[in-house]
């Protein structure tokens, strides 16, 4: 395997002593967690769902970074593939399990689940989806497709490992390009059901394309931490280019931008056709602090500030300002996900009577961060120990280390010409 050039100046990284970080995160959590869901039901549902929400949007962003990488043939994300495809399967059997809570408490979460006896013409007009049967076997078929195709993508991926076959690379890119369909109709349903669902008279055909986006974002940030922290503790130190580091910040910066269209498209289509059906949606977050969060947080915060700070060609590779920016996407998508989930249970906005500090909200959130993301931590890292840390044999690793391999053709006329 060619060194890369740049290992030498690359400080090594130990970590040590962050070992029992995630099973740190699940005691707290756990703890915090628990005495919530038996001191204040309704919040411990809404906390869980929006924590739920936030990594799964991490593991559906890995789900598609592999497609696509697949799908353009792509090279530079050669050596961040491995880690995605663990990533994507967190989607499966994991999430699985960690949306229990979600189905168990689904009647105090979603106001048409406890008006199904006497449905309005909103609930009317979205049957057979908003229904008990719908709503489950959304669940059994979201998790179905993430499921299967996350699982074959990685196992062909190992296969290649060993074999090298070109059966191999066929297959990954049978799944992708069948896969990335499905993939975008199960997120779109994910979407609508799950968090649009807590307001269902509200009508929006871009809600899905807006978690997509938020989802992407904030997994390019992660993978960019990942693959700084896999290469300066040294696995991936001989695989990983500049132009690795360049293209995800790249990408960082692409779907920020990606997603403040989407954002302001949505809110221009509403504000601008002005159908109540549509506008009381965001009538709701104008009040108490809300307009503070969305107008200002989510505007300033999400869009202007990454915006400016990765407008540089040169940033993308300065970690001094690459790994603040990717913690300020994670912090972003959360207070994101408040703004889209909490209104509902909390009219007023944060920091308000209705939404104590101290005494719940925003406590037990993180808690429900902190939980879901240790189990989902030490499964990953499970994963990642258990398989080769990067595909040994992708036919594509020469040109993602800049090596250049001469094709059989020509050296088969060289030897010719030998003779």
């Amino acid at each position: 395997m060619p060194q890369n050039t740049q290992s030498s100046s690359v400080a090594p990284l130990d970590l040590s002593k962050w070992r029992n970080a995630p099973w740190i995160m699940i005691g707290v959590g756990g703890i915090v967690a628990a005495l919530a869901g038996w001191k204040m039901p309704e919040q411990f549902a809404f906390s869980w769902l929006l924590a739920f929400m936030f990594y799964l949007s991490l593991c559906l962003g890995g789900l598609f970074l592999v497609m696509v990488h697949h799908l353009f043939d792509a090279s530079w994300s050669v050596p961040t593939r491995r880690f995605c495809e663990h990533l994507a399967c967190l989607a499966g059997w994991p999430m699985l399990v960690l949306f229990v809570p979600i189905a168990a408490l689904a009647p105090r979460l979603y106001e048409w689940m406890r008006t199904l006896a006497h449905p309005n013409l909103s609930l009317q007009a979205k049957y057979p989806l908003f229904t008990m049967a719908g709503y489950y076997i959304g669940v059994a078929v979201c998790f179905g497709v993430w499921w299967l195709f996350s699982n074959r993508l990685r196992y062909w991926s190992l296969r290649q490992d060993r074999t090298g076959e070109v059966l191999c690379t066929r297959k990954m890119r049978f799944y992708s390009a069948t896969g990335i369909i499905l993939f975008a109709l199960t997120l779109t349903l994910a979407a609508i059901v799950w968090i649009q669902g807590l307001m269902y008279e509200w009508y929006s055909t871009m809600y899905g394309v807006w978690y997509f986006a938020s989802s992407v974002w904030t997994t390019l940030a992660t993978v960019y931490v990942i693959t700084v922290i896999l290469h300066r503790t040294t696995p991936l130190r001989d695989v990983v280019r500049e132009k690795t580091y360049y293209m995800i910040g790249s990408l960082l910066f692409a779907f920020t931008v990606f997603y403040a269209y989407i954002s302001f498209a949505q809110y221009f289509i509403v504000w601008n056709a002005n159908m109540p059906e549509e506008t009381f949606w965001y009538v709701v977050r104008e009040k108490g602090t809300w307009w503070f969060t969305g107008a200002i947080v989510i505007i300033f915060g999400h869009f202007f500030i990454p915006f400016l700070a990765l407008l540089r060609i040169d940033v993308k590779l300065k970690l001094t300002t690459m790994l603040p920016i990717c913690a300020w996407a994670w912090l972003m998508h959360v207070v994101d996900l408040e703004f889209q989930i909490m209104p509902r249970l909390h009219p007023d906005g944060v920091w308000t009577s209705s939404f104590p500090f101290l005494t719940g909200g925003l406590i037990v959130d993180g808690a429900c961060l902190l939980l879901i993301g240790g189990v989902l931590a030490i499964l990953f890292l499970y994963s990642l120990g258990r398989h080769p840390i990067y595909p040994v044999k992708d036919p594509r690793m020469a040109e993602a280390l800049d090596v250049y391999v001469a094709p059989a053709s020509s050296i088969s006329a060289k030897s010719e010409h030998a003779k």
